[in-house]
Protein backbone atom coordinates (compact mmCIF):
# COMPACT_ATOMS: atom_id res chain seq x y z
CA UNK A 1 0.00 0.00 0.00
CA UNK A 2 2.69 2.51 0.96
CA UNK A 3 6.16 3.07 -0.45
CA UNK A 4 7.82 3.25 2.97
CA UNK A 5 10.59 0.68 3.37
CA UNK A 6 10.49 0.38 7.16
CA UNK A 7 8.40 -1.75 9.50
CA UNK A 8 7.91 -0.33 13.00
CA UNK A 9 8.73 -2.54 15.97
CA UNK A 10 6.39 -3.54 18.79
CA UNK A 11 3.38 -1.29 19.30
CA UNK A 12 4.61 1.55 17.09
CA UNK A 13 3.16 2.89 13.85
CA UNK A 14 4.59 5.10 11.10
CA UNK A 15 2.38 8.05 10.17
CA UNK A 16 2.44 10.60 7.39
CA UNK A 17 1.29 13.84 9.06
CA UNK A 18 -1.43 15.64 7.14
CA UNK A 19 -0.58 19.19 6.11
CA UNK A 20 -2.69 21.84 7.85
CA UNK A 21 -4.68 24.44 5.92
CA UNK A 22 -2.31 27.08 4.45
CA UNK A 23 -4.90 29.89 4.39
CA UNK A 24 -7.61 31.08 6.76
CA UNK A 25 -11.30 31.15 5.81
CA UNK A 26 -10.94 34.84 4.97
CA UNK A 27 -8.07 34.11 2.54
CA UNK A 28 -5.07 35.14 4.67
CA UNK A 29 -2.02 33.00 3.88
CA UNK A 30 -0.33 31.68 7.03
CA UNK A 31 3.47 31.43 7.20
CA UNK A 32 4.96 28.13 8.41
CA UNK A 33 5.93 29.67 11.76
CA UNK A 34 2.31 30.66 12.51
CA UNK A 35 0.85 27.25 11.74
CA UNK A 36 0.06 24.73 14.42
CA UNK A 37 1.78 21.38 14.39
CA UNK A 38 -0.45 18.83 12.61
CA UNK A 39 -2.23 16.35 14.85
CA UNK A 40 -3.76 14.13 12.19
CA UNK A 41 -2.03 11.65 9.98
CA UNK A 42 -2.36 8.58 7.79
CA UNK A 43 -1.03 5.25 9.06
CA UNK A 44 1.56 3.90 6.60
CA UNK A 45 2.96 0.93 8.54
CA UNK A 46 2.01 -0.95 11.70
CA UNK A 47 4.17 -2.98 14.08
CA UNK A 48 3.32 -6.51 15.26
CA UNK A 49 1.89 -5.34 18.59
CA UNK A 50 2.83 -4.94 22.23
CA UNK A 51 4.32 -7.92 24.07
CA UNK A 52 2.56 -8.58 27.39
CA UNK A 53 4.30 -9.57 30.64
CA UNK A 54 3.37 -13.18 29.86
CA UNK A 55 5.22 -12.99 26.52
CA UNK A 56 2.09 -12.91 24.33
CA UNK A 57 1.84 -10.40 21.47
CA UNK A 58 -1.25 -8.21 21.79
CA UNK A 59 -2.51 -7.36 18.28
CA UNK A 60 -2.67 -3.77 17.07
CA UNK A 61 -6.06 -2.11 16.66
CA UNK A 62 -4.79 0.11 13.82
CA UNK A 63 -4.21 -0.85 10.21
CA UNK A 64 -2.51 0.73 7.20
CA UNK A 65 -4.59 3.52 5.67
CA UNK A 66 -6.30 4.60 8.92
CA UNK A 67 -6.59 8.35 9.49
CA UNK A 68 -5.80 9.15 13.13
CA UNK A 69 -5.54 11.98 15.64
CA UNK A 70 -2.43 11.77 17.81
CA UNK A 71 -0.95 13.54 20.84
CA UNK A 72 0.43 16.94 19.88
CA UNK A 73 4.05 16.31 20.85
CA UNK A 74 4.08 12.51 20.68
CA UNK A 75 6.43 10.39 18.62
CA UNK A 76 9.66 10.96 16.75
CA UNK A 77 9.84 12.86 13.48
CA UNK A 78 12.12 11.70 10.65
CA UNK A 79 12.63 12.34 6.93
CA UNK A 80 13.06 9.95 4.03
CA UNK A 81 13.73 11.37 0.55
CA UNK A 82 12.59 14.83 1.72
CA UNK A 83 9.20 13.64 3.06
CA UNK A 84 8.38 13.97 6.76
CA UNK A 85 7.09 11.02 8.78
CA UNK A 86 6.33 10.29 12.41
CA UNK A 87 6.87 7.09 14.37
CA UNK A 88 4.61 6.88 17.40
CA UNK A 89 3.37 4.33 19.94
CA UNK A 90 -0.19 3.13 19.54
CA UNK A 91 -1.15 4.45 23.01
CA UNK A 92 -0.22 8.02 21.87
CA UNK A 93 -2.93 7.82 19.20
CA UNK A 94 -6.13 9.35 20.51
CA UNK A 95 -8.74 8.53 17.86
CA UNK A 96 -9.31 6.79 14.52
CA UNK A 97 -11.56 8.22 11.79
CA UNK A 98 -14.63 6.06 11.15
Amino acid sequence: MSSIKYKPLGDRVILEPQTPEQTTKSGIVLPDTAQEKPQTGKVLAVGAGKVSDEGKTLPMTLKEGDIVIYAKYGGTEFKIDGKEYLIIRENDILAVQK
